[in-house]
């Protein structure tokens, strides 16, 4: 069972993630402001969010570390090495084009793991939590990762230039599933079955994939690298190489389209 410092922690982010929800849905559809950094827009739903989240978490945790997309990071006070890691809107695209695939995803880290977990998809009225040592869970019930059918294509979700690489070679074992621009989403979709893995192409950030990644786990899967070794969070976040996501058995076929892929 997750002890009772997880459950804290999970109900202190899924509270705040909800509400972030609802000020996120107060901009979408209603042509917010946009901005950019490089090639990546950010909107003022994504600020208004992600400062309701600072101001919420960081006053209930004072001593917690931070690290979110859009604010600076903040280190965990002396003594303490629990952190958050925050995306207030993963898949900025999908929101600023009206789309419902985009979430709030908020993850608590320790020892370099997460330990409570939500991802939030306000516009689907949908929420996947986890704690460490607990189930995961989509609207308060258990889900797991769909089951291994070795005699039926994989039903992967992907990055486009990724997928055109694998079509040619290994597309007749690959029932390619429409591209979701929130990592976050696409692995709530595979901690609930409704994929059956996902592959992620370079650069992802750790707000990217914390919360998903524990979620994942609790729901008999695992985020991996090409090595086959999982992710340690520290309070520096940063960029990875390719990472392939689903149930464990189908790991040894995910890994090996992700060297593919790369």
């Amino acid at each position: 069972m997750a002890d009772e410092g997880h459950l804290d922690d999970l109900a202190l982010i899924a509270d705040a993630a909800a509400e972030a929800g609802r000020i996120a849905l107060g901009f979408w559809k209603r042509d917010p402001q946009v901005f950019w950094k490089g090639n990546s827009p950010v909107s003022e739903a994504d600020f208004a969010a992600d400062d309701h989240l600072r101001r919420t978490l960081l006053a209930a945790r004072p001593t917690y570390g931070w690290i979110s997309e859009e604010t600076a990071a903040r280190p965990a006070g002396e003594g303490e090495e629990r952190f958050f890691v925050v995306d207030p809107i993963d898949g900025t695209r999908s929101f600023l084009r009206g789309e419902t695939t985009w979430c709030i995803s908020v993850a608590v880290i320790a020892c370099g793991r997460p330990v409570a977990g939500v991802i939030d998809a306000p516009a689907l009225r949908e929420v996947l939590t986890a704690t460490a040592g607990g189930p995961a869970l989509l609207g308060g019930e258990t889900i797991s990762v769909a089951a291994p059918d070795p005699g039926s294509p994989l039903r992967l979700s992907m990055p486009d230039g990724m997928r055109r690489r694998l079509e040619a070679e290994h597309g007749a074992r690959i029932a390619f599933q429409p591209g979701v621009p929130s990592l976050a989403w696409r692995l709530a979709l595979v901690a609930s079955g409704r994929l059956d893995g996902t592959l992620i192409g370079p650069r992802a950030n750790d707000w990217d994939i914390a919360a998903g990644d524990l979620i994942l786990e609790r729901a008999g899967g695992a985020l991996a690298r090409l090595d086959a070794g999982r992710h340690l969070y520290n309070p520096a976040s940063e960029r990875h190489g390719v990472l392939v996501a689903g149930g464990v058995g189908h790991l040894d076929r995910l890994l090996a389209y992700g060297a593919a892929a790369a």
